[in-house]
């Protein structure tokens, strides 16, 4: 027993200095008083939308599903009665949170919750209450000082400005209300297992440059995120070009007006105050969450689609909270086959050399009514897709039907769809392949220098509409920003992108793997890689260079271009030129000079190379900690059913891993080095991969 000083003393310790109840790891979560690694498989339910009696039966199916974890949102909207009253099912039985938590710890599941304090969850107001989004004092500004208006069904509304100091303080007092409920149900005490913080943080999907926020807070903020930067007003002056400005009188750009590279500082400051913002934000709720008893656990974000179009930076994100997870609602097409990969490999990168779980937060099973329509093929190829190109973990959301939305696997009453058995085959089928601890081999790596994308949101030309909505559709820098190169010689925005996509096709063609990174995540997001293609047009950061020569340094191959940049980040003459001494410099002519590198390359490295015919089918290898393959997934994204040719070097069979459909377990041999996989519309099959023996052991590893 503790001495009565020392329990005293442990007692009145702040939480964040206590053991963790639960710890991240690269497959999943370890929770205290085990060993073992518990996947992040969770499917989402509303308790708040179902009564009370259907909470049972759905965890039930949820269970046999296979599902590990139970995912909700905590919706302050739906909770409050009035400011300052709360309904806990107290007045209303299926707000009762607390029950269905205890509902969903008596039968052996965790829980994730979500308490905002936005949602979304297709609720009006995003889950907020109504006083909240009309308090002006709460509002996002636009640059002309009015409040910044959602457009969205059923009900269009003003959204909160992340900087609003009055929003913050109404939302703690919400979360020291939900943490009293919530935190006696941690683990071990109660299933909750995991927070997350906020939701989709995207400014509410009204992210362009300067669509918002002119709040004054968070002028404030934008003022203070310079004076953080540059320091003195020596230095803020020469990169404006203005030497009348302040630190007290810096005015953000309320439109792209940049002439040439040296207005560009402004503007790119501006774009990066926004991430400034955003992460500030989330460590102001992560705080107030731990305050309000929900610390010891692990807290997370979800970053929207198009999240690479936003404000939303990982790097930021991740120094506040312990991880973030993306959401995915795409249809089973080659176009948002190839948006999966750019994705998933940025993130499972990223979380990779941060040894934690790349996380699909909402991993779309069925849509919201306002959306274009996703069947069960869409989803389960999603998810398949996802899993191929590096997610460790998944939420399936909904995992529960329920208003607003259209082909859960379960219903609303607990009874489980068809299909629900197409996902329960599945999560079979990771379980027994123990998918968590296996890692997708990706010795090249893509890098988009953050500047790039900062610029991209600066100069997107088509205005109020969002710059995400053309990401998220598949369109690039080319189809979506101002084509004016302001006397750099050529559109950086553009030329990256086309230096970087021209890689990506050889390297396809030749079935290497490969990953997209992005420049601000360097370090993590490049450990372990053997070849390192960076897109350095118009300018790039000193430390992302110096970062690249250190990679090149420790044994990996650099290669810059197209040409050796003579800016900074900020687009501004470098006061000594880059030493690019040791990097190669590849001009990349044409895609013919990118296929002989590429081949160059696999020789000279001995990339792994994993080709297939036709080259609209695809194959992701996943390897254990060994090096050895163990899972291959062949991804047919195209509206006809295939028969591809597959080589695996000298694996021996592939059995097919998912016990349910036309192929259940079928295992097929090679013929003249290659395997014939037959492989219908929109569909990913999984195979166990069964390796040659050690001493014949060809089949090249992505990570020897």
């Amino acid at each position: 027993m503790k001495p009565r000083s020392a329990k005293k003393k442990a007692e009145s310790a702040p939480e964040a200095a206590r053991a963790p109840r639960v710890r991240l790891t690269r497959g999943g979560l370890v929770l205290s008083g085990t060993d073992e690694v518990l996947p992040l498989y969770a499917g989402s339910m509303h308790y708040w939308r179902h009564a009370p009696d259907e909470w049972g039966p759905a965890l039930d199916a949820m269970k046999a599903m296979g599902l590990l974890l139970v995912d909700t949102y905590v919706p302050w909207g739906e909770h409050e009665v009035r400011p300052g009253e709360l309904d806990f099912g107290e007045r209303r039985a299926r707000l009762d949170v607390a029950h269905f938590l205890r509902l969903v710890h008596e039968r052996g599941l965790k829980a994730i919750v979500r308490p905002g304090p936005h949602i979304n969850a297709e609720l009006t107001y995003f889950g907020l209450p109504e006083r909240i989004v009309w308090d002006r004092e709460c509002q996002a500004r636009t640059p002309r000082d009015n409040p910044v208006v959602l457009p969205l069904v059923p009900v269009a509304f003003p959204v909160p400005s992340y900087a609003s100091d009055k929003f913050h303080d109404q939302t703690q007092e919400w979360f020291d209300a939900v943490g009293r409920v919530l935190s006696p149900l941690r683990h071990p005490d109660g299933p909750i297992v995991l927070v997350q913080v906020d939701n989709e943080g995207a400014l509410y999907f009204r992210d362009g440059a300067y669509d918002q926020d002119y709040h004054p807070d968070a002028i404030r903020l934008f003022r203070e995120f310079l004076r953080e930067k540059y320091g003195g007003l020596k230095s803020l002056r020469a990169a404006w070009n203005d030497p009348a400005v302040t630190f007290a009188t810096a005015e953000p750009p309320v439109r792209f007006d940049a002439e040439d590279a040296a207005g560009l500082a402004r503007h790119l400051d501006w774009v990066e105050s926004h991430e400034s913002l955003l992460a500030r934000a989330m460590e102001r709720f992560a705080a107030g969450l731990a305050q309000a008893g929900l610390g010891e656990l692990p807290t997370f974000h979800n970053f929207p689609l198009g999240e690479a179009a936003t404000a939303l930076n990982p790097a930021r994100i991740t120094k506040v909270l312990d991880f973030v997870g993306l959401d995915y609602y795409h249809p089973a097409n080659p176009v948002h086959h190839a948006i999966i990969q750019r994705r998933t490999s940025e993130l499972a990168c990223r979380c990779e050399g941060r040894g934690v779980p790349a996380y699909g937060a909402e991993v779309g099973a069925g849509f919201p009514p306002f959306f274009a329509p996703l069947d069960e093929k869409d989803s389960l190829f999603t998810l398949a897709a996802g899993l191929a190109y590096g997610l460790r973990g998944f939420n399936l959301y909904m995992a529960v039907d329920r208003d607003r939305w259209v082909g859960a696997p379960i219903d609303v009453h607990g009874h489980p769809r068809r299909f629900a058995d197409d996902y329960r085959a599945l999560f079979e089928a990771l379980t027994k392949l123990r998918f968590h601890e296996l890692r997708r081999a990706a010795p090249v790596r893509l890098v988009v220098p953050r500047v790039l994308r900062r610029l991209a949101r600066a100069s997107h030309a088509f205005g109020p509409v969002t710059p995400a909505l053309f990401n998220i559709l598949g369109a690039g820098f080319q189809e979506s920003c101002l084509e004016e190169d302001l006397g750099l010689g050529e559109v950086p925005t553009i030329a990256a992108e086309a230096y970087l996509r021209t890689f990506e096709r050889a390297l396809s063609v030749r079935g290497v793997p490969f990953a997209w990174v992005g420049g601000d995540s360097f370090e993590s997001a490049t450990a372990g890689a053997r070849w390192v293609v960076c897109a350095t047009a118009g300018g790039v950061k000193p430390e992302l260079f110096e970062q690249m020569a250190e990679r090149q340094r420790a044994g990996a191959v650099v290669t810059i271009g197209p040409v050796v940049p003579t800016k900074d980040g900020r687009m501004r003459d470098l006061e000594q030129p880059f030493d690019a001494s040791g990097l190669e410099v590849e001009a990349l002519d044409d895609a013919a000079r990118a296929d002989a590198l590429v081949a160059r390359r696999i020789e000279e490295l001995g990339l792994p190379t994993y080709p297939v015919d036709p080259d609209d089918v695809f194959v992701s290898v996943h390897e254990d900690d060994a090096g050895v393959p163990k899972v291959a997934f062949v991804l047919n994204p195209n509206d006809t059913d295939r028969v591809a040719k597959v080589a695996l070097g000298k694996a021996r069979t592939l059995v097919d891993a998912v016990v349910h459909g036309r192929h259940a377990g079928q295992t097929l041999h090679p013929e003249a080095g290659a395997f014939s996989v037959a492989i219908p519309a929109r569909t990913v099959r999984i195979f166990a991969v069964d390796p040659p023996p050690a001493s014949d052991r060809s089949l090249p590893s992505g990570r020897r």
